[in-house]
């Protein structure tokens, strides 16, 4: 094969190997996850199975993460004016980190009729590694105060998680393990549950930093494809001045 059309092998296949890093790891995954509650309640044991789906988004130098109940659970004998239910919840933490975070939201904006499967609005928090790499967030502990008593859900079904993250710590820390420095707060982000995916659309999963890496590292592949490509011009190139 002349060396001419051997570079041009090489570079395209410098190319064709950076696009594949690129298109070869996604930065987040996220899933509907069924989780089964054990629900205690005031007036004894109850159980519900809700589709649950976790998103997060970048936000400074934390993630914005919201966890949303496609369906109700629970239920109380009597029913619960508007603002009388105020629900929160924990997220376990696991890959990269450890422990967990917690979630909170806005109490009911409506009346809730009695007997009648409670639906959790949008809980949020905001959630800050304390090392790089990939972080999964599952559903654990949620808890509904009202009327002055106290529900506490637990998962019996040890659901998956519902959502991988590729977090980027402040300061670059690398590594596993170590808790998290997480923190809950009021307020609901308001997310469509369309079931795809996640529940709904995929919002901005994954950190714009994993991108930005896997882009790099393409760009190296293809550097160095090309760098081969010319050492072996300029090779075949003196190689036929000596002859």
């Amino acid at each position: 094969m002349p060396y001419q059309k051997r570079t041009a092998a090489l570079a395209s296949a410098a190319a064709l190997a950076g696009s594949a890093v690129l298109l070869a790891a996604p930065a987040a995954r996220a899933d509907v996850v069924d989780v089964n509650y054990r629900c205690q309640t005031p007036i004894g044991v109850k159980s519900a199975v809700s589709p649950i789906d976790i998103k997060g988004v970048r936000s400074g130098s934390g993630y914005r993460i919201t966890m949303s109940w496609q369906k109700g659970v629970s239920s109380s004998p009597v029913e619960l004016g508007k603002g009388a239910m105020n629900p929160s919840a924990t997220i376990a933490l696991g890959g990269a980190d450890s422990g967990t975070m917690t979630v909170t939201g806005p109490a009911n904006q409506t009346a809730i009729p009695a007997n009648t499967p409670i639906k959790i609005s949008d809980l949020s928090g905001t959630y800050t590694p304390r090392k790089t790499g990939r972080v999964t967030f599952t559903a654990a502990v949620l808890t509904i105060k009202a009327l002055g008593t106290t529900t506490t859900c637990t998962p019996t079904n040890s659901p998956g998680p519902s959502l991988t993250l590729g977090v980027t710590a402040a300061g670059g820390g690398a590594g596993s393990g170590g808790s998290s420095g997480s923190s809950g707060s009021s307020g609901s982000s308001g997310s469509s549950q369309s079931g795809t995916g996640s529940g709904g659309q995929l919002p901005q999963t994954g950190p714009e930093d994993a991108a930005i890496a896997l882009g790099t590292l393409g760009g190296t592949v293809l550097l160095a494809g090309a760098a081969g490509a010319l050492w072996l011009t300029r090779r075949n190139q003196a190689a036929r001045v000596r002859r």
